[in-house]
């Protein structure tokens, strides 16, 4: 059943979010970037929140349990199915907008082969969460480490940040207040919830039982480590992009667009 909602929730909120804005005489490739962005928000702050209640419900974080712990993961594991081809939606809607202009369309596999070249990365991993985080989290875990999973569900804070500076940046907002303050907040949440997340989990298992934190990698199964160094690595290389886009954005803020005569 929560798999089925999935399937529907997420393409229909896309839908229905496009048409709405389309109603309000919004160009066609905005609509469908503004919709996208809004249907990857909602996911995010539903996907923060369950974890925030898995986590906050498991004092033991090997053997306490939590309902949403193995509902949440399959109402989730279609908006990555979705999210692939709203990705791809987005990348050639962007290759459309000039200013609020909209251009010709690119060729489909013109736009294909450059939306892989571009955010192949970003496809792998959502290929990886349905290929392997989903049948990790519903089957193989058996009940074991929900405080864990509502750990990484939480994850997801730092994406509405995201999706707010990419709508910005569409409509040329780069020079606001809100576009810095949107920048420091996907900065800290980023680095809290993807990065400094792992050493925390570590810490948590190490306090269960009773080890330092040092000693917990060796304590572990050597795949328990493999597996917790693949899922930072890629959070490793967003977070370079995101200071780097920092460091720009307040070393040279851009200027405001020129007003019209």
């Amino acid at each position: 059943a929560a798999l089925a909602a999935g399937l529907l929730f997420f393409p229909g909120l896309f839908l229905l979010a496009k048409a709405a804005l389309r109603r309000l005489r919004c160009p066609e490739p905005h609509a469908a970037i503004l919709a996208a962005r809004l249907v990857s928000s909602v996911q995010a702050v539903m996907a923060s929140t369950a974890g925030y209640i898995i986590s906050s419900s498991c004092h033991h974080v090997i053997d306490d349990q939590h309902w949403l712990a193995g509902a949440y993961p399959q109402f989730a594991v279609p908006y990555f199915i979705y999210d692939v081809y709203a990705m791809f939606l987005c990348h050639w809607h962007r290759g459309r907008v000039k200013g609020h202009e909209v251009a010709p369309p690119p060729s489909l596999r013109v736009a294909a082969g450059t939306y892989l070249r571009k955010d192949l990365l970003m496809v792998l991993h959502h290929a990886a969460m349905v290929l392997v985080c989903f049948p990790v989290a519903t089957l193989w875990r058996q009940g074991k480490g929900d405080f864990f999973l509502g750990c990484l569900l939480m994850a997801e804070l730092s994406t509405p940040f995201v999706c707010l500076g990419k709508v910005l940046i569409l409509y040329k907002r780069q020079h606001t207040a809100l576009h810095k303050l949107n920048g420091v907040a996907l900065l800290v949440t980023f680095l809290l919830c993807r990065i400094l997340l792992f050493p925390y989990l570590y810490w948590a298992y190490g306090r269960q039982q009773g080890l330092p934190l040092l000693r917990v990698p060796g304590a572990l199964p050597p795949a328990y480590n493999a597996a917790a160094a693949a899922l930072l690595a890629p959070q490793l290389y967003w977070f370079a992009l995101i200071c780097r886009g920092a460091w720009r954005l307040f070393r040279n803020p851009p200027l405001p667009p020129p007003r019209q005569p």
